[in-house]
């Protein structure tokens, strides 16, 4: 059971999941409710738009670190030391009963991710989150699958988008590092990791940062560095949490050693070389980075009509291959209507009040740890290929932002 006392919702037994999530998903249409799913960092501070309330940024004790992160649709467990059993997972919730969206995937299978999915990689292996801190994240890499492989893990390619309406302020540093300068070496960067003990190792100086612009993207591939800034961010992502810390010193904090090993073997863990060859080389040193990794976003005249646009906001393939992709769609005060998407996707609504496929949608001023809200919901893939009503009931512009799991699509935009 969790050890979180707020949550109205009970907890069902494990071996009444299918029966539960089944009446679930036929009361709303093929769409499950979801609670807010909060993760901390304890190397990192919270930039506190992720409207959490302030009572709230230490829910889980100072020593667990303030939380900076909302996930999506999670089936992906967050890799932190002293987490919770079920830290990183998401809950369904459905008349007083709640459910991990991990086991009705388990239970109800491909009428929940789609049947290719669900043959392929037996569970939803993507996922999505807020990131939202008050200054830079330090420079770090997510492995690829070869070296995230050999810590029984998976590689994770994850892309970015900056949402207008969580970003009403910049915070402290809104840039952000991609990769290291053409030229650079790895012995440079080897450098910079014999000096982790001596301040501030340097790496930032092999790197270029980029101005954040909110309604854009970005693409990062696995083993690619970045040091993000501090707008909050949207993040569809793979379904793991592998990473390494390149950086020893962000903002006068210290990172440990600990942090950059964490995902590498036990006998690699001092083995220089060998970390820096988690590096995917040739694209930190592409010297048109942004023109490869940059994303404006591109209107969907297909899924768009009077009344409601449907854009996307990250679209662009890792090595050709159609990992995790997302968009954004935007309905107007008093519009109706019907979208389809070739697959299941999850759902976060950023602004506005409405419904979809019949269940409340209000997006939320302030929330306190363990409430439930009517901001999140998963739209299975039965449905989606059905069509998905949504209906703008306020008196502002419903927007949402959705993701969607591997090759889904047959055509993304160029």
């Amino acid at each position: 059971m969790s050890t979180n006392p707020m949550y109205r919702a009970t907890e069902c037994c494990k071996d009444n999941v299918k029966a539960i999530a089944e009446s679930a998903v036929n009361a709303g249409n093929g769409v499950f409710r979801l609670a807010p799913n909060w993760v901390p960092r304890s190397f990192l501070q919270p930039g506190k738009r992720i409207k959490l309330a302030p009572t709230d940024w230490y829910a889980l004790g100072v020593d667990r670190g303030g939380i900076d992160e909302r996930w999506f649709s999670s089936t992906t467990e967050a890799m932190n030391d002293g987490r919770t059993w079920d830290e990183g997972l998401s809950w369904c919730v459905f008349e007083g009963q709640r459910f991990l969206l991990r086991d009705a995937v388990s239970e109800l299978q491909g009428r929940v991710v789609g049947q290719e999915i669900w043959d392929k990689y037996k569970r939803w292996p993507v996922f999505s989150k807020f990131f939202d801190n008050a200054g830079p994240i330090p420079h770090h890499m997510h492995q690829m699958e070869k070296d995230a492989i050999l810590t029984n893990q998976e590689g994770k390619p994850e892309s970015y988008y900056f949402p207008p309406q969580l970003n009403a302020a910049q915070n402290n540093f809104d840039y952000t590092f991609f990769g290291l300068n053409p030229g650079t070496e790895k012995k440079d960067v080897i450098r910079c990791l014999e000096n982790w003990n001596k301040g501030d190792n340097g790496i930032l100086d092999l790197s270029a940062a980029y101005r954040l612009k909110r309604g854009t993207g970005w693409c990062v591939p696995p083993g690619v560095l970045h040091a993000p800034g501090s707008l909050c961010t949207y993040e569809p992502q793979w379904g793991s949490d592998v990473f390494g810390m390149f950086q020893s010193l962000v903002e006068g904090r210290q990172v440990g050693w600990d942090l950059l090993t964490k995902d590498v073997p036990a006998d690699k863990k001092y083995d220089l070389e060998f970390i820096v060859e988690q590096l995917d080389w040739e694209k930190n040193v592409d010297p048109y980075f942004k023109k490869n990794f940059y994303m404006e976003p591109v209107v969907d005249d297909a899924n768009s009509g009077e009344g409601y646009t449907d854009r996307w906001i990250d679209y662009k393939p890792f090595d050709g291959k159609q990992m995790v992709t997302a968009k954004e769609i935007t309905v107007e005060p008093g519009c109706r209507c019907v979208i389809r998407d070739p697959g299941a996707s999850a759902w976060i609504f950023v602004q506005g009040a409405g419904k979809i496929n019949g269940l409340t949608v209000q997006t939320p001023v302030m929330i306190h740890f363990g409430e439930e809200t009517n901001d999140e919901f998963f739209v299975t893939a039965e449905a989606a290929t059905q069509g998905i009503a949504l209906e703008n009931t306020g008196c502002e512009p419903l927007v949402g932002l959705r993701y969607f799991g591997p090759d889904v699509h047959e055509k993304l935009p160029e």
